[in-house]
């Protein structure tokens, strides 16, 4: 298959040059509150330096989250192309997901471009391009940060092209690539895949996005057509975006993709935990997190904990009684070490003529928690349940 790409639109070495560093800052003004009270937000720093291999003068601009510099760990690395526009959106949605938690906290690398360098680098030299990506700026940045060797990468637009073969010629280099409008590698390159770890690919366009759709889907019929083992990818379409305004979205819902199983599993019913295996599907979630991300591999108390509520949020009797017992260390835990969570176990198993269970936990509830102001409903429910076990 012919893809035609669309019409362009309207020295780093370390040893030899010496960094200039300029604090890169972000802030808003408003009125005679920023005259009298205004100072920067910083965000990151900006690193000027000339690189060898592109032969001009380059800009990056780092953001380390906060703690890095009072903490010993290593960081994973998110790499905006493009950087002068897209390296904010990195750093707004790694502060807005409140990391650590749907993703990891990250070290976030903008790389400036500009016309019309930006189309020589990703059109007309990708190879140099990626020579200055790979042997400058990621050598400098794991050779002055704590990083993980855990890399990511997002290119927009022409970016996205010079990342689409980049994956395929180097596989080994980044684990994540998110690329939004546009990107195509052709048939011959991606036979020639042949990552022995799990690659992640996420592609994101749009409908109205005329002049770059054409090849993000013909890019998937390739991907589809080939399966590459160990490419994992997903395609998505956002219609409601043109083409200047789904790189942010694109970022987003990438970083989603690449870390969709770092957070604890999260269910709308106990429906969707059924149709998605039980606790088979549940063991083995957290299994395979722990190989991605460290772990013991076992199910978390957060998880648990949610599941119980879910099921009696629910009125789903079954799967509360199935979730208290699978989860019965959960229960040993200070967060159930109230009256309050005595008397509503109770309450629920007294509901649904669970008599020995609802005497359980309306007995301990008394016992440890004597004069609590539910001691007056936990002694009426007990009254109940042992009249009608007899």
């Amino acid at each position: 298959m012919v893809v035609n790409r669309p019409e362009k639109r309207p020295e780093f070495n370390p040893m030899k040059h010496i960094f200039s560093l300029t604090i890169f800052c972000c802030f808003f003004s408003t009125g005679s509150i920023a005259q009298e009270n205004g100072s920067p937000i910083q965000i990151g720093i900006h690193h000027t330096f000339t690189s060898a291999v592109l032969n001009e003068d380059q800009t990056l601009q780092i953001y380390t989250p906060e703690g890095y510099e009072s903490s010993e760990e290593q960081y994973p690395v998110l790499y905006i192309l493009d950087g002068q526009w897209h390296f904010l959106s990195g750093v707004s949605i790694q502060k807005a997901l409140r990391t650590p938690g749907a993703i990891p906290e990250m070290i976030i690398v903008g790389i400036n471009t500009g016309h019309p360098s930006r189309e020589d680098w990703f059109y007309d030299k990708p190879d140099e391009f990626t020579s200055f990506l790979v042997d400058e700026v990621l050598h400098y940045i794991d050779s002055n940060y704590r990083t993980s060797k855990e890399r990511i990468i997002f290119g927009w637009e022409a970016a996205a092209y010079c990342l689409s073969e980049l994956m395929f010629k180097k596989s080994e280099i980044f684990d994540g690539i998110i690329i939004s409008d546009g990107g195509y590698a052709s048939e011959e390159l991606v036979k020639e895949f042949n990552s022995k770890k799990d690659i992640y690919l996420f592609m994101a366009n749009s409908r109205k996005d005329i002049y770059y759709i054409g090849s993000t889907d013909a890019f998937q019929e390739v991907l589809t057509n080939i399966n590459p083992k160990n490419l994992i990818w997903e395609y998505q379409l956002f219609n409601d975006e043109v083409h200047e305004t789904l790189a942010h979205l694109a970022l987003y819902k990438g970083l989603k993709f690449y870390y969709h199983n770092y957070d604890s599993p999260v269910f709308e019913s106990v429906q969707q935990f059924e149709d998605l295996g039980g606790m088979e599907y549940l063991n083995t979630y957290f299994k395979e997190r722990a190989k991605r991300f460290g772990g013991d591999g076992r199910i978390d108390n957060g998880t648990k904990d949610a599941l119980i509520w879910l099921a009696w949020n629910r009125d789903n009797f079954e799967y509360f009684h199935l979730f208290m017992t699978e989860f019965e260390d959960v229960l040993a835990t200070t967060r159930y070490a109230s009256a309050y969570w005595q008397n509503r176990f109770g309450q629920f198993y007294l509901k649904h003529e669970d008599f020995p269970n609802a005497i359980k936990y309306f007995e301990a509830g008394l016992t440890q928690y004597p004069g609590s102001n539910l001691e007056q409903d936990m002694q009426q429910g007990l009254a109940v349940a042992k009249r009608n076990s007899n």
